[in-house]
Parts: C-alpha cells; sequence; structure tokens
C-alpha cells in the first residue's frame, strides 16, 4: 500500500505543477500595423506571424489601420495569414481607423475579422497611380483579378462572396456594423479586452475547412514591435520622403560637380541618393514622371543660356511638378508624391540650379586675371622709347616689350595686347592720343 500512496501523492503533485503553468497556447501575439501597405509592413507582418508559429502561441491579433498600398505587398501578406499554422485575427482599431483598398483583403482572409465602433472597410476597387479608374483596355482584367482575389478569400473563411465582390467593383464600403451584418466581419469589439472574452470560446472556420474553437481563459499578451531596421524601412518607404531625398541627393551631387572641393554637398547627395534608390525600389515607380523631371531639368539648363524671359523656367516648373505628382504609380494618395511637397521642392530646385548654373557661366567668360593670358589688355607703362623694341613696366614687373603700331615714347602709357615667353606686344594706351610714327 505504501508504494501506491506515494504514487498517488506524486500524481497529485504533477498535476498540481501542470496547473500551476500556463499553457503555452495561451500566448497571444500582438502587433499594430498603422501604415500603407508596402514591403517594409509586409517584412513586419510576416516576422510577427513566423514569431508566432515559434512560440506556438495561441493566435496573433494584427490591429490594422491602413489606407490601403500594393497589391503585391498585399497577396504576399493575404498568403502568410492562410497559410499560418497559428490562427490570424485582424482587429481594425481604434475608433476612426479603417481597413480600406488593400486592408479590406488583408481583413477578409483572417481567422477572425473584428473592427471596433466607428471604423470602416471596403473600397477596394483598382485605381491607377494618379488615382483615376482604370482605363477601359486594362479594367476588365484588373478588376476580374482583384474578384477573383476576393472570393477566394472570402469563400475560404466563410463570408459573404457578393458583398466582398462588390466592395472591388462597385467599391463599396462598410462600416464595423454593416460588415458584422453582412457576413464580412465577425463581430464589433470596443477595445482589446472586449475582443479577447469575445474571442473566448468563439469558433472559427480555416481554411482547410476546419473548424477551431478558441480559448482564452488566461491570455498572455506577447507585444512585439518594429524593429529599428524595418521602421527605418518604413520611414523611406513614404513616396514624400522618398521624393525629398532624390531632390537632395541631385542638387547635392550637382554643387559639388559645379563647385568642386566642396566635399559636403557631395557626401550628402551620394548617400541622399543612395537612400532615394532603395525608396525607388520599393515604391512603384512611374518612368513617364522619370521623363518629366528630366525634361524639367533640361529646361533650367538652358534657360541661362537662351533668352527666353523666363518662359523656359515657367516650363521646367509646370515639367517638374507634373513629373513629381507622376513619379510613383500609388494607388491610393498616401503613395504618391503630395502637390504640397513637389511644389515648393520644384521651386526650390529650378532657383538652385539656375542661380548656381549662371555663377558657372559667369567665371567662365570672366577675363583671365592670372599667368600671361591675365596680361593681355592690362596697362603699363614705357620705360625707354618703343622703337619697336624697349623696355616697360606692367604689373610691377620689368618685360621687353615691342611696339605694334610704330615709335612709342618713355613714359607713355601702353597696352598689353599679346603675351609670349619673354616679350609683351603693346599698343598705345595715351587717351586720345596716336603713336608716334618713324624715329627721331
Amino acid at each position: 500500500m505504501v508504494p501506491m500512496q506515494r504514487l498517488k501523492f506524486t500524481l497529485g503533485v504533477l498535476v498540481a505543477v501542470v496547473a500551476a503553468c500556463p499553457l503555452a497556447a495561451q500566448e497571444v501575439v500582438r502587433l499594430r500595423v498603422e501604415d500603407t501597405i508596402q514591403p517594409a509592413s509586409q517584412r513586419f507582418i510576416e516576422r510577427a506571424i513566423e514569431e508566432a508559429g515559434r512560440r506556438d502561441a495561441a493566435l496573433v491579433i494584427l490591429e490594422l489601420d491602413t489606407p490601403g498600398g500594393l497589391l503585391d505587398s498585399t497577396r504576399e501578406i493575404t498568403s502568410a495569414i492562410t497559410e499560418s499554422d497559428v490562427p490570424v485575427v485582424v482587429y481594425v482599431t481604434p475608433g476612426g481607423a479603417q481597413a480600406t483598398s488593400a486592408g479590406f483583403f488583408i481583413l477578409i482572409s483572417a481567422d477572425v475579422a473584428a473592427m471596433a465602433p466607428g471604423t470602416n472597410t471596403g473600397a477596394a476597387s483598382p485605381v491607377q497611380g494618379s488615382g483615376e479608374d482604370v482605363g477601359e483596355t486594362m479594367k476588365a482584367k484588373i478588376f476580374s483579378d482583384a474578384s477573383a482575389m476576393a472570393r477566394s478569400l472570402a469563400k475560404a473563411r466563410g463570408r459573404n462572396v457578393d458583398l466582398a465582390v462588390e466592395a472591388v467593383v462597385d467599391a463599396r464600403s462598410f462600416t464595423a456594423e454593416e460588415a458584422v451584418e453582412a457576413e464580412l466581419a465577425d463581430f464589433v469589439a470596443n477595445d482589446l479586452d472586449a475582443l479577447l472574452r469575445s474571442l473566448n470560446g468563439f469558433e472559427m472556420t480555416r481554411v482547410d475547412g476546419s473548424t477551431l474553437q478558441v480559448d482564452l481563459t488566461d491570455p498572455v499578451i506577447i507585444e512585439i514591435e518594429q524593429s529599428q531596421a524595418e521602421e527605418i524601412l518604413s520611414f523611406l518607404a513614404n513616396p514624400n520622403v522618398a521624393y525629398l531625398l532624390l531632390a537632395l541627393g541631385m542638387l547635392g551631387i550637382y554643387v559639388e560637380v559645379t563647385h568642386p572641393g566642396g566635399i559636403f554637398p557631395g557626401v550628402v547627395g551620394v548617400v541622399a541618393m543612395l537612400l532615394a534608390l532603395y525608396s525607388l525600389s520599393v515604391l512603384p515607380l512611374s518612368w513617364a514622371g522619370v521623363g518629366l523631371i528630366a525634361i524639367a531639368l533640361l529646361l533650367f539648363l538652358l534657360e541661362v543660356k537662351v533668352t527666353s524671359f523666363g518662359l523656359l523656367t515657367v516650363g521646367g516648373l509646370i515639367c517638374f511638378v507634373l513629373g513629381s505628382l507622376m513619379l510613383f504609380d500609388g494607388p491610393i494618395p498616401d503613395m504618391r508624391v503630395s502637390l504640397g511637397v513637389a511644389l515648393p521642392t520644384a521651386v526650390v530646385v529650378a532657383g538652385v540650379t539656375v542661380f548656381l548654373l549662371s555663377r558657372v557661366l559667369q567665371a567662365h567668360r570672366r577675363q583671365v586675371m592670372t599667368g600671361k593670358d591675365g596680361m593681355v589688355g592690362e596697362v603699363g607703362r614705357a620705360l625707354s622709347d618703343l622703337d619697336p623694341d624697349g623696355k616697360v613696366l606692367v604689373h610691377g614687373e620689368y618685360w621687353d616689350a615691342r611696339s605694334t603700331v610704330g615709335r612709342i615714347e618713355s613714359g607713355s602709357e601702353v597696352r598689353v595686347q599679346k603675351a609670349n615667353d619673354r616679350r609683351l606686344d603693346v599698343t598705345s594706351a595715351e587717351p586720345g592720343g596716336a603713336p608716334v610714327e618713324g624715329s627721331a
């Protein structure tokens, strides 16, 4: 009996220890994305989902507030969500937040779609970089592709397929309450605590068709923050930042080329240009915008060479502003250069370019003041009669000289016409006087 009692005691201790230890499945990985959808935010979301898988967490809660973004990044994010072994909850929060355009696809791809009161979703119609509806030539293809994506995600999660397609085709938007009533979202939650209470015991449908009941009796929140590298990448992915870096890089390099030896403008220009090139690599660049900016710079250069009474500068400013606005082919205004940034930048670039170039041309036209060439045109004094050879004093220096206009009296003013290696060719510089011809 003694061994049996010891066994019962040991089992009781083990049960108590297990009951006292929190289960790994109670961990909830939480992250917040308050940005456009682009490679930087994509990388952050994918990293958080991978971290949740390594921790064997119960859930991932993605708090979302986005106006939309790039379709390629959206596809990668929805793929990461649907393929995740850990269920993903997308929670549109706080009040006033949105999950529109690309955010709508992310919301309906989640295992659980939740929204805070006062939020909205939908408006997922494809648009061109300048914001207008796409042209008829590509409209059917693009809309068909986006509609198929919405249908696929909605069907996989058991959501309303027809209304999901309407959000794409008709750009329909939904409030939080309307989204729940339309079966595009699962429930409305005021805050994170209310969300966790609603999730406890909730039965979700996974992509493979299986159902899973959430158990969150004692959740432990694990916060995932953006790394410094991700924050920098997200900052550089801002079109306005990329545009300003590009303008700063061009100006810095131009100043260094036109005024060599400054070093600082060149270093700043190269660093800014490298950062701008990274930004251009992750943003949807439009070559039409690049071409217009190149034409604008050419017009600024011609303004200094051609007398246009400012017309070339005005044309350059127009091309620069239009090119700036078209530089990024973003699907939403947040992913394009704003007019408030493009206009003053264009004025500054035009002013600095014209000013520096005019200074360079003035320096090229200025008379040479050093060496033999600097002697031409200088006035000196004859130290002896020039008939035609003699001595002159120019710039405090004694020179052998030869008169090119006949005899010049000693003490007369002379003007240098040509500087040879050891002799100056001079002419009379006497005011109103004429050189004396012949000899005495």
